[in-house]
């Protein structure tokens, strides 16, 4: 293989290391290779042949001081979050952090890639496009030292909005009241919801003949399309399945819970900060609660209220 040197070298790396080994002037030297003098004795000096790395000799960045670079380092170990994801939680404490200032620190820190934890990943597929207002429901199972709770989740399949509750128990009378509750909470209209089969959601397959189950009575009341997911294909649901596991991941399998009233305080707290403050890649770096505000703006005909007026504090 061919030697490989910039552009504007003068000399080759045999023409380096004659000139070391050569007891000749300097002047002859230069004559000899047709190079500069003072060339020929910075290659004298040295002991190896090959070029030295250009650009300062401690990289740093221009943009960023170095505690600014510890918090992004800090924030990277810790939460592990791709770096789209790093970029808009750090802007808001970093306002001039762009991306390509974020990908320098973590490449000159040697985090710029992730741990690799899943080989041969299957190719995402990408949901249809929907307006906002398609909602996916299901029911998880969390525990505390108290025993075992019902997380009953809704999520909107475009603006990623969430809206929880925990509950004793998990019968279809408390899944038709957590729709009546979810439809009062979501400042626009909901047009379709996606269950999977369970009795909570509807009937099942030998009472298909039965009376009218009331959760699809609900959908009707407040003309709602209510879908049912492929008999034995939670997949169909992952969009709630994957909230379910986000939601667990920030609470019962990192915390440990004396009380069920400790988990719903902290569940809440997480779901407000979700809602409003976490800005999602699948937005292009809004939060669920920015991304709503922005259809409003464009769409005003499917709300039933400003949104506003659900931003948590006070509106100045």
């Amino acid at each position: 293989m061919g030697q490989i040197f910039h552009g504007s070298a003068t000399t080759t790396e045999a023409v380096r290391r004659a000139i070391q080994h050569s007891q000749e002037s300097l002047r002859a030297l230069s004559k000899r290779y047709g190079i500069n003098q003072k060339t020929v004795a910075k290659w004298k000096k040295r002991v190896s042949v090959t070029d030295l790395p250009t650009g300062p000799r401690e990289p740093k960045s221009t943009v960023l001081s170095m505690e600014e670079e510890a918090v992004i380092l800090a924030f990277r170990r810790y939460t592990l979050l791709p770096l789209d994801d790093c970029l808009y939680a750090l802007q808001p404490t970093i306002p001039h952090l762009t991306r390509s200032s974020l990908h320098r620190c973590l490449q000159r820190h040697g985090i710029s890639r992730l741990p690799s934890i899943q080989e041969n990943k299957p190719a995402r597929s990408k949901f249809k496009s929907y307006p906002i207002g398609y909602f996916h429901i299901d029911i998880a199972e969390v525990q505390t030292a108290e025993g075992k709770l019902y997380l009953f989740v809704a999520i909107d399949r475009t603006s990623k909005f969430a809206y929880v509750e925990l509950h004793s128990k998990m019968e279809k009378m408390i899944a038709a009241q957590f729709l009546r509750n979810l439809v009062a909470a979501i400042p626009y209209v909901i047009h379709t919801i996606l269950t999977d089969n369970g009795i909570q959601f509807t009937n099942r397959k030998q009472d298909r003949y039965a009376f009218e189950h009331i959760f699809d009575r609900i959908c009707w009341e407040n003309g709602i399309d209510h879908r049912l997911t492929k008999v034995k294909h939670p997949w169909t649901n992952g969009q709630v399945e994957r909230m379910n596991r986000t939601i667990k991941e920030a609470t019962v399998k990192r915390y440990h819970y004396d009380s069920h009233d400790q988990l719903k305080a902290h569940l809440i707290d997480f779901i407000n900060a979700y809602n409003f403050g976490r800005r999602l890649k699948a937005l292009k770096g809004l939060t669920p609660y920015e991304y709503i505000c922005r259809i409003w703006t464009e769409a005003s005909d499917r709300f039933n209220l400003n949104p506003i007026h659900q931003m948590p504090g006070l509106n100045t």
